[in-house]
């Protein structure tokens, strides 16, 4: 591939942006992240406008491939998986690393919930009460609940290596690292306590920042740092 892939995702935040960011990253494809570039919101307001694109996406991240727009992050890694070897060559492997992801994506939204429970267009501040009883049914039941589940589909997996999905990485692994950075920055105290509990998955963190091109990225510029308007935050009081 001579074009860069186009990715559309808000600057200043990892998001779910950055569950791309790392398969672009580790399949050392050239991308453009368009809206930190200047006229890139622009761009990326018309991927969502219905006027201007056939397939309009309620919101990003969206990849341009040359003429196609893609979007929601599970679809993108789709596509991004079978194009560079980051999903298996069956379809039946194909569409369980596609669950595996979309599952990824429903802790990641109640992650987001924990600091805004009553309303996304509502400040912090304003729902800190509710926050705090949300975050700690998060942190006791909901965090557990989901790390087992993957735990659990590691200790299955009849590949070997000790991946998610069959005996090499895909971009369930890269996703599961993503994850696990992310709790770990919100919750850290919670996270420290858990981590013992979930030894496959913690080796699958510790694989994928091992590998070359993402250790590159993580080290770059190209990598937002976590921040307080971005999906994970860390309050400490919702961490207690």
């Amino acid at each position: 591939m001579t074009t860069p892939y186009q990715l559309y995702y808000w600057d200043g935040l990892q998001g779910r942006g950055e569950f791309v960011r790392l398969a672009l990253e580790e399949a050392g494809v050239p991308y453009v992240d368009v809206a930190r570039k200047k006229g890139g919101m622009s761009a990326l307001n018309a991927s969502l406008d219905g006027e201007q694109v056939a397939h309009p996406s309620f919101a990003p991240p969206v990849l341009r491939v040359g003429d196609m727009l893609i979007g929601q992050t599970a679809n993108i890694l789709l596509y991004l998986g079978a194009k560079h070897g980051l999903a298996p060559r069956s379809q039946d492997g194909r569409l369980w690393a596609n669950q595996l992801q979309l599952t990824i994506a429903d802790i990641v939204a109640e992650a987001h919930d924990t600091h805004h429970p009553v309303s996304s267009s509502a400040y912090y501040e304003d729902q800190k009460k509710e926050a705090k009883t949300r975050a700690k049914d998060f942190r006791e039941k909901r965090i557990p609940k989901f790390l087992d589940y993957f735990e659990g589909v590691i200790e299955r997996n009849p590949g070997r290596g000790g991946y998610a999905v069959g005996s090499r990485l895909s971009y369930v692994d890269l996703s599961l690292f993503q994850l696990l950075d992310g709790l770990a920055y919100a919750f850290p105290n919670t996270m420290a306590k858990l981590a013992p509990s979930y030894p496959g998955l913690f080796a699958v963190h510790a694989k994928v920042a091992q590998r070359p091109n993402v250790a590159a990225y993580l080290n770059s510029k190209r990598r937002i740092p976590n921040n307080e308007t971005d999906i994970f935050r860390h309050y400490p009081e919702l961490d207690k």
